[in-house]
């Protein structure tokens, strides 16, 4: 019985290799052929004419070789366009509403009933003022990224995309369909992660599930486009500052994107060899945008629900964060202690102590690094080392987290390298603990959590270095 069993898995090996490696695209395509010829056979259209002409002739042009490509850059570009210019002034009305005037009336309000400093403290200058950074500095992109988005969706060009990155995918040893995960990573890692269930090889799901967050989420398009604006923008005269801001955010996205084929290759050529299997895409029509529908939709389920997880997650960082800058180790807070053991480490990758401390507080969500990195920011500015440390600042244009930041010592580099490391770097908690839950392994979930914070600490120390020298 030893023996057949060893005879047939031989034969099995030795027919493997004499059918080649594109024996299952041979047996899809003539599958398609068949089922062509019975369908001229049988149905009678008229193909120039009607809705599928129309889908046709778009098709022939966004998932062309020649403008494929371009187009989907184009597309991206128009609604990161329309999401900076759209943002600024309604950010700047909420951050002198609830910081300009709401946050100073609650401290004349706590003051008035006699609320002892540490209260008064923990209450408004931490989990207020964490809250409001949330709500000024992310409501407004989002707002008008994902209804765009969405509207997208609808109509029917995200296929089309994955159709465009699908002969990529297959030359990066990945499944065709990491194109759709990936897509769905755009909007949450976790939900891109869940997504790859629709791979049935498990070699080829494990490396879309681990180089998933590549793809830059929910949480991370706020940080990105508001940090693009604030300092990108401002190298440029102010008529280009929008274009440069667009082409810089466009730049770290498909940035991703390499590194996510590189490491899928390097993956397949490595630790999870195995031959490709095919991907067949059935692109579906296109279909007239339900603004209205989609405008509701994407405000209640995306923005709003984004939102309010970014709210839950701030409340309790923005309360760790005043506890840590106002509880004294010696003559100096946690804070203190914890930037400043950090700042060495942080210049070496063209970053600072801050920045670093607020991905530790905000390794739950993404969505709170940029609120987080404000609070800290302010309030280690503003500490006196004594008791009542509070909050120091002027507020007094729609710029004032440009002013906070570049009070803090924020220059050029310091931008371009979080842009980087918010790209490149571990996964939040939501996203870590979903892989556990899909890969049932401590160590893919090690793999999938340390390799892009690795990245990240290697390509913003590469970045500084060489910025340094020229």
């Amino acid at each position: 019985m030893k023996d057949s069993v060893e005879d047939i898995i031989e034969l099995s090996n030795d027919l493997r290799w004499k059918m080649g490696g594109d024996f299952h695209d041979h047996i899809t395509e003539s599958i398609y052929a068949d089922a062509s010829e019975i369908v001229e056979a049988t149905v009678t259209t008229d193909s120039r004419k009607g809705r599928n002409a129309v889908d046709v002739t778009i098709d022939r042009i966004v998932t062309s070789r020649k403008w494929g490509f371009p187009i989907m850059f184009l597309v991206l570009g128009v609604v990161l366009w329309l999401t900076i210019i759209g943002a600024n002034y309604p950010s700047g009305l909420l951050a002198e509403l609830l910081l300009d005037s709401i946050h100073p009336a609650l401290k004349s309000g706590a003051a008035s009933l006699h609320f002892p400093w540490w209260l008064s403290g923990f209450l408004i200058d931490g989990v207020y003022l964490a809250l409001a950074w949330v709500i000024a500095v992310m409501l407004p992109p989002m707002a008008i990224f994902f209804p765009l988005f969405t509207l997208l969706e609808d109509f029917g060009y995200l296929p089309r995309v994955a159709f465009n990155l699908d002969n990529l995918f297959k030359k990066a040893g990945a499944h065709g369909k990491q194109a759709l995960t990936m897509s769905m990573g755009f909007g949450c890692n976790a939900a891109g992660v869940v997504a790859t269930r629709i791979i049935d090889s498990p070699r080829e799901r494990l490396i879309a599930i681990i180089t998933n967050n590549f793809s830059l989420c929910n949480g991370r398009w706020p940080t990105q486009i508001l940090i693009a604006t604030i300092f990108v923008g401002a190298v440029v005269p102010k008529a280009l500052s929008g274009t440069a801001a667009v082409l810089s955010v466009i730049g770290i996205a498909v940035l991703g994107m390499a590194f996510m084929f590189t490491s899928s290759w390097l993956l397949s050529k490595t630790v999870l060899k195995g031959q490709v299997s095919t991907f067949n895409l059935e692109l579906p029509p296109y279909r007239p945008p339900r603004f209205w529908k989609t405008l509701y939709t994407s405000l209640i389920d995306r923005t709003l629900i984004v939102l309010w997880r970014a709210i839950v997650f701030a409340a309790p960082a923005g309360a760790v964060i005043w506890l840590i800058s106002n509880i004294m180790i010696g003559d100096h807070s946690i804070a203190y202690w914890m930037i400043n053991s950090l700042d060495g480490f942080g210049w070496l990758i063209g970053l600072n102590g801050v920045i670093l401390v607020a991905y530790i507080v905000a390794i739950p969500a993404n969505e709170i690094v940029i609120p987080t990195v404000l609070m800290l920011t302010v309030l280690v500015t503003g500490m006196s080392g004594g008791e009542g440390a509070g909050v120091m600042f002027e507020l007094d244009s729609a710029n004032a987290t440009g002013e906070i930041l570049k009070a803090g010592g924020w220059t050029l580099l310091t931008a371009v390298n979080l842009m980087l490391f918010s790209l490149l770097h571990n996964p939040c908690s939501t996203t870590i603990y979903t892989i556990y839950r899909e890969t049932k392994s401590a160590k893919w979930t090690a793999v999938a959590t340390l390799m892009p914070l690795i990245m990240g600490f290697v390509v913003t120390f590469l970045v500084a270095q060489v910025w340094r020298l020229f």
